[in-house]
């Protein structure tokens, strides 16, 4: 996986810790009375809450003197990836260049180890991202219904959204949520989330009954799963697919 590129560190606000341009989200808020600056690691990005009519450069300044906290903060996460022209960006678990040509037709494919599209070369992380979400949708959507057919529960409506603290979730009315990240995952992290999920159409709890009901649901290491998460899930939102 790469670092993020150029074009990430020139535009858009941002504070340099050492050598390295992060960058910074800044939020107005009317009930704020001071600056506050947040590390947010999973979007890999600085986020500076100031009052509603402070002066921003001001605040970027600020924030851009609390080097040794910033140094301490940054140490522990990698720089997001604007996906672009070039860049790199996982889909079911494996690195994909994004190839790009003007010439070429709009729509994304993939083929092989690549992302291949045409198009406005400023528009190309947007519509990688609404492909993957809908990748995502489609994808998730059968394997739900399947491994609910295959337990005989019934379930509702299948969606997808950008949590950044579950991977999925069930309603009492069996509505299933997953996030649509997982698409960049490996086939079996994806697949184990929708078990855990599709089982919770029966039980709504994490006991024994639950747990034994997703490893018989998955046709794989619901361990290995769980541990790939815990290690690289957080990862997968440092993709960025606009500025």
């Amino acid at each position: 996986m790469s670092n993020a590129s150029s074009d990430l560190r020139a535009e858009g606000p941002h504070i340099w810790v050492g050598d390295q341009a992060w960058p910074v989200r800044l939020v107005h808020h009317a009930q704020s009375r001071r600056y506050r600056l947040v590390f947010d690691a999973p979007r890999g990005e600085l986020r500076l809450t100031l009052p509603r009519r402070a002066n921003a450069s001001r605040a970027l300044k600020w924030a851009s003197e609390q080097q040794a906290w910033l140094a301490e903060q940054v140490g522990k996460a990698v720089l997001p990836v604007l996906v672009g022209p070039g860049a790199a960006v996982p889909v079911f678990g494996i690195d994909r260049r994004v190839d790009w040509s003007p010439s070429a037709p709009r729509t994304v494919r993939l083929a092989g180890d690549a992302l291949s599209l045409g198009g406005p070369a400023e528009t190309v992380g947007r519509r990688i991202e609404r492909w993957l979400k809908a990748e995502a949708l489609t994808l998730m959507e059968q394997e739900s219904r399947e491994v609910a057919a295959r337990a005989g529960l019934a379930m509702g409506r299948v969606g997808v959204g950008d949590p950044r603290s579950r991977w999925g979730s069930c309603t009492a009315t069996g509505d299933l949520r997953y996030s649509w990240r997982l698409v960049m995952a490996p086939a079996f992290v994806r697949r184990a989330t929708v078990a855990h999920e599709v089982a919770h159409l029966r039980h709504m709890d994490h006991g024994p009954d639950f747990h034994a009901l997703v490893d018989a649901l998955h046709d794989g290491d619901v361990a290995a799963a769980r541990g790939w998460l815990r290690r690289e899930g957080r990862g997968l939102h440092r993709y960025r697919f606009t500025d």
